[in-house]
């Protein structure tokens, strides 16, 4: 019996639980994603600790986090093709069994490598599982349902990170740094039984998968992985002394991109010409791409998606780069405690939760493109008021401007893959969400960088302006984030561009 006809095929779940079975579906998947995401946001916390621990200095412990993202950036592309070849249930378990393996390899090790390789082997299965969600619910949901489900999901997969780091500051200063590890085992454990009973084996769209499809872009997967590590590296030289090596390897991120965007452009063109076998002259069959490209460069050709990839990227840099800067500003700009800090961001963090429960329930009633409109004006506005906070005059100030800032992200997280995707054809979904994802984690992870680089030299010019280090330390954070507070606003403009092309979109 084929997989596509088996007792766990789509068909025979759906014919089991009924319209339950896309809810039980999403929760599934919705534990895997926490599991994900909370080992991305929580190991930031027990950084000091590891440092301590293995007698290495920050720059190089850091890489437990820079690694992770490196991974999970570009393992997000190999999802579609995965997906294809091997189905839901087989992808989806191989992810969750190397979260949990991760986490004990990396709560039992001794050697700072065995770390590594563990927060790598984390850093692959979050890649590979985030963009699965919204696959499933641009093909299990009807248009009126895909809000709510949206707004489920994202208010379940915001609650690991809002929670996450309270929880991981209490275990490392009880039990220390390698009880974070361990944190990740419990919801993958839960995820895998649930795979067992609701996630299906077929591909996406309930096909049967191909263990004969074409094989994996192994040369786009090199020069993806290439071009996004020395990128990161780059950045990071940015901080140092020597620009010349920073400049060289920006330089030669830049043309390993462009290698890439080449490599997957020839991929496609047996595609774009329409030329099938049999085609050639003479009855000669054309020759065809060895392989799949690893990114359909051929979502870019829908401007509205075009569009959401662009606010994604620069939504990503500023996501990623205020949950760098907020807690690193609170402690060294404001002087409060760690356990202060933590307590106090647990209340933002779960508001925002019921914020995106909120708006997936409300969001049929504006079109997507306005919901994430609106969200970036109130976090850019969060930002820009971030100057009008100072210690002497109280912190009221401070915790409504980031209540502001979680109500905005509140209502973008369910509204712009729907913006960005409703209305691409069916085949690209599967590309269109992993592209997505993997454009906002590289701007992610150029974000912290960024805004770090930032911060650095602000805090480096007034070092020399001024005598009152106090004074230097709060201006140089307040004029990083009016850089945070402008680059939100060009995302802006590139989500009211994503609307107009929804539109004449619906026109045509």
């Amino acid at each position: 019996m084929s997989l596509a006809q088996g007792p766990h095929s789509l068909q025979a779940l759906q014919a089991r639980y009924g319209e339950r079975h896309r809810w039980l579906l999403l929760l599934s998947v919705m534990l895997g994603s926490m599991a994900a995401v909370m080992s991305s946001t929580i190991m930031n916390v027990a950084i000091p600790d590891m440092s301590a621990h293995f007698t290495l200095g920050q720059s190089r412990v850091q890489w437990v986090t820079s690694g992770f993202m490196v991974a999970m950036t570009v393992s997000m592309l190999t999802t579609p093709w995965l997906l294809s070849r091997y189905g839901y249930r087989r992808v989806y378990e191989v992810c969750m069994w190397l979260l949990l393996g991760g986490g004990v390899a990396g709560g039992f090790a001794n050697d700072f490598p065995l770390v590594m390789a563990a927060r790598v082997a984390e850093g692959l299965a979050a890649g590979v599982v985030q963009p699965i969600p919204a696959i499933i619910i641009l093909r299990a949901f009807a248009s009126d349902e895909q809000g709510r489900a949206s707004g489920l999901f994202g208010m379940g997969v915001v609650l690991a990170p809002a929670i996450g780091p309270s929880i991981g500051g209490v275990l490392v200063d009880v039990f220390g740094w390698r009880s974070i590890f361990f944190m990740v085992v419990p919801l993958a454990m839960v995820a895998l039984w649930l795979s067992r009973r609701y996630v299906p084996t077929s591909a996406p769209g309930g096909v049967q998968a191909d263990a004969d499809s074409p094989g994996l872009d192994w040369i786009g997967l090199a020069l993806a992985s290439v071009s996004t590590l020395v990128l990161l590296n780059g950045l990071v030289q940015l901080r140092g002394d020597d620009d010349t090596v920073a400049v060289a390897l920006l330089a030669l991120a830049g043309v390993g991109m462009a290698a890439f965007v080449a490599w997957q452009r020839y991929l496609l063109l047996p595609r774009r010409h329409g030329r099938r076998p049999g085609s050639g002259r003479k009855g000669q069959p054309v020759r065809q791409a060895p392989r799949g490209p690893l990114m359909n460069l051929q979502v870019f050709g829908h401007r509205h998606f075009a569009m959401g990839a662009l606010v994604s990227f620069t939504y990503g840099i500023a996501l990623f780069g205020s949950t760098y800067l907020l807690p690193v500003y609170m402690q060294m700009g404001l002087r409060l405690s760690p356990s202060y800090i933590g307590a106090a961001l647990l209340p933002a963090g779960i508001l925002l939760a019921v914020t995106i429960a909120a708006v997936g329930r409300l969001s049929h009633r504006m079109p997507p493109a306005h919901w994430v409109s609106w969200g970036l004006a109130l976090l850019a506005l969060s930002f820009a008021l971030m100057p009008l906070v100072h210690p002497a005059a109280g912190l009221a100030l401070l915790w409504i401007l980031v209540i502001l800032g979680r109500i905005g992200l509140g209502f973008i997280l369910p509204s712009l893959n729907l913006g960005a995707m409703r209305g691409l054809p069916k085949d690209l979904i599967p590309q269109a969400s992993s592209v997505i994802g993997f454009v906002r984690m590289l701007g992610g992870a150029a974000g912290v960088s960024i805004c770090a680089i930032v911060l650095e030299w602000r805090l480096a010019v007034y070092a020399l302006s001024t005598s009152g280090q106090g004074g230097a330390d709060l201006r140089a954070f307040n004029e990083t984030f009016v850089f945070l507070a402008t680059m939100t606003a060009l995302a802006l403009l590139a989500a009211w561009k994503m609307g107009e092309a929804q539109t004449i979109a619906k026109k045509d």
